[in-house]
């Protein structure tokens, strides 16, 4: 591949028998927050981590901070997400509550099942008076995940952007900021002689947080909720999958530890309630 750059200067009028001068600084170097502001002249806004910069900038800043006693960047993520975790766990246990209201609500769910099975326009309608009765979001399973989609993105944006994590290694990863590659004896179809270990296990944790996540709503919802629940199991997992499977596995380590803590915590709820 060949590299190309350019230098734009702003237009000016040259007066007869005058001369204008132009001064460049050029910068070749790592793209390290600190070091570039060290340098000056504003280096530092040339990197651009999106809408969510000021998150991006907050994740880098915490991963620094852990390496500084742990001295790995494995550790450091793993830190970061129970740091994360613990930040966003009452929201996250009010979710898990607003489902056990709802599994309260199962008998007289199935009365209204029973009453109007002949009338599903009849039944939502019901079903979902019942919710406002009780304050009751029913979409309250998916909300840890979106509580974390703005930290998903800040992180892959930090992830891609910085330096930190390149050449970083953590158990069989040689580098957190790629896939973690492993090869095999075969060559398969698509994925060819190398498989990434991190996203298979990430599809394992989020079935089981997704199956966690059904069984804790019971039958408290309507058969079009439960049609997309069904849908929700099977195609979520292989959804994030794909996704995931080329990311930075630093980004994918932080996904599964950021599950296993979820399953835990909502299991943790059930168990108490």
């Amino acid at each position: 591949d060949t590299l190309v750059t350019a230098i734009e200067p702003k237009e000016v009028i040259i007066p007869p028998n005058s001369l204008i001068e132009n001064r460049f600084v050029l910068y070749a170097g790592p793209s390290e927050i600190s070091i570039l502001k060290n340098i000056g002249f504003g280096f530092e806004g040339s990197i651009d981590y999106g809408f969510f910069g000021w998150i991006s900038k907050a994740l880098i800043f915490s991963m620094k901070f852990f390496y500084k006693v742990v001295r790995n960047w494995g550790i450091s993520i793993i830190l970061l997400s129970i740091f994360l975790n613990l930040i966003l766990s009452p929201l996250t246990f009010k979710s898990f509550k607003s489902m056990q209201k709802m599994q309260a609500l199962h008998p007289q769910m199935e009365k209204l099942k029973s009453q109007y099975k002949d009338n599903p326009q009849k039944l939502n309608k019901e079903i979902m008076e019942l919710y406002k009765k009780y304050k009751i979001n029913p979409f309250s399973g998916c909300m840890p995940m979106i509580l974390q989609m703005p930290i998903f993105i800040s992180l892959y944006n930090a992830l891609m952007r910085s330096i930190e994590l390149r050449g970083a290694n953590f158990l069989w990863v040689k580098d957190l900021s790629m896939p973690d590659a492993v090869n095999i004896p075969i060559t398969l179809p698509i994925l060819g002689s190398s498989i990434n270990i991190l996203p298979i296990i990430m599809i394992i944790a989020m079935v089981i947080q997704q199956n966690m996540s059904k069984k804790s709503m019971g039958g408290a919802v309507t058969p079009e909720q439960q049609q997309q629940q069904r849908l929700m199991l099977i195609l979520m997992p292989i959804m994030f999958g794909f996704i995931f499977y080329n990311m930075p596995s630093g980004l994918v380590l932080y996904w599964i530890i950021n599950t296993i803590l979820t399953i835990v915590e909502q299991h943790a709820v059930l168990k108490n309630a």
